[in-house]
């Protein structure tokens, strides 16, 4: 089932701010409304693609291994390709989208039945310095907003399902529901203080995951150890404007293999960041790109002995990106608990939100068949 096009505008509409911390508004009466935010499209604002290792594997390459998640970066993700024909995502009998909920089902049972360990961290509130950037996406989602218009008033339905994936919104009831069920699944979510992806690796940091997963290279500027992208929507992906799919394989990034390839140190990195253009200065600095950032660092080790940009310096506060980069603002875990899948509990919860009692059946049947496999194989090495 497709959600109208005047929902989702009404919902967009809605997005003045993401403030993660009280989900609800008093409305009329008393009754409590729920209050929506906005992170935007998934944009990838930092290039590093021509400067970083990145080494293709799959998914069986992370068995037994812990990974931390980017939960918005997935969930945009999820929003952006799991749609009905005319390009609006799934929703549910009270018109609520549910596609981050078929998301989560589909790639956390995929996932388990990996035996791979999973450990999702949801963003709390964005930096200050964030604001340009999230302006910039609600200006893009604006943009979008009007050509999928006029788009749909042309009868273009190639450009309409285009165009609907680029007004995607997560609002605070899909981050309250897609906690639940990651509960009900037993796997462990942490709400972090601020950036998401800054948590995320951190984890990689203190040892409790092996790797980070999340689209962004920021999170190697954030000192993610091991970066995996490609991990939540590994499979294929559509060709823009052609009816072709190409396969999609996780990628791994090795902050180890890239301060040794590059020559620089972790802070010389974040310069390289800046020159190019991060979310907290998103237009970096003019005609500079990887390549060129990575030679002017290199030659000059630092933003403030770059002669080339010192008219533009003093227009961007570098020290305060630098210090959110190195110095970020992370949520500390004593230990990550692992729980058991509660089957009976996620069948009865997607039921709820219109999903197929089957269908969702099939979907834990292969998490189960997988867990029975591991366990005989246990039962017999003792």
């Amino acid at each position: 089932m497709a959600v109208s096009f005047r929902v989702c505008l009404t919902q967009f509409e809605s997005c003045k701010k993401r403030i993660p911390t009280d989900h609800t508004t008093k409305g009329v009466a008393g009754h409590t409304k729920p209050k929506y935010h906005m992170r935007g499209i998934i944009i990838v604002g930092l290039n590093l693609k021509d400067i970083v290792t990145r080494k293709k594997t799959t998914l069986d390459s992370f068995r037994s291994k812990t990974v931390s998640i980017d939960a918005y970066n997935a969930m945009y993700q999820f929003l952006s390709s799991i749609r009905g024909r005319d390009g609006m995502p799934l929703v549910d009998y009270r018109g609520n989208v549910t596609s981050h909920l078929s998301g989560l089902l589909h790639r956390c049972s995929h996932f388990m039945s990996l035996g791979i360990k999973q450990v999702w961290v949801f963003d709390g509130k964005p930096p200050s310095l964030k604001t340009a950037e999230i302006e910039r996406r609600r200006t893009t989602k604006t943009d979008a907003i009007l050509k999928y218009e006029m788009a749909l008033a042309d009868g273009n339905m190639a450009d309409v399902r285009k165009y609907a994936q680029q007004i995607s919104t997560i609002q605070d009831y899909m981050i309250d529901e897609s906690k639940t069920l990651l509960s009900l699944f037993g796997i462990p979510h942490i709400q972090a203080t601020s950036e998401g992806e800054a948590t995320a690796a951190h984890l990689t940091k203190t040892g409790h995951a092996w790797a980070s997963a999340s689209q962004d290279y920021d999170s190697v500027l954030f000192g993610a150890q091991r970066l995996v992208r490609n991990f939540t929507n590994s499979g294929r992906r559509k060709l823009p404007n052609r009816n072709m799919y190409v396969p999609v394989q996780p990628e791994l990034i090795l902050l180890d293999d890239i301060l040794a390839h590059t020559g620089l140190s972790q802070d010389q990195l974040i310069d390289v960041g800046i020159l190019i253009g991060t979310d907290f200065n998103p237009n970096g600095f003019y005609r500079i790109g990887p390549k060129t950032a990575l030679k002017l660092i290199k030659k000059h080790k630092r933003l403030e002995d770059i002669p080339k940009i010192q008219n533009d310096l003093d227009d961007v506060p570098y020290d305060q990106i630098r210090r959110i980069f190195a110095k970020p603002d992370v949520t500390d875990v004593d230990s990550i608990e692992f729980g058991k899948p509660d089957y009976h509990g996620i069948t009865g919860y997607l039921q709820d939100h219109s999903f197929n009692e089957m269908r969702v059946e099939q979907t834990l049947n292969r998490v189960k068949k997988a867990h029975q496999i591991q366990e005989q194989s246990l039962d017999r090495w003792l």
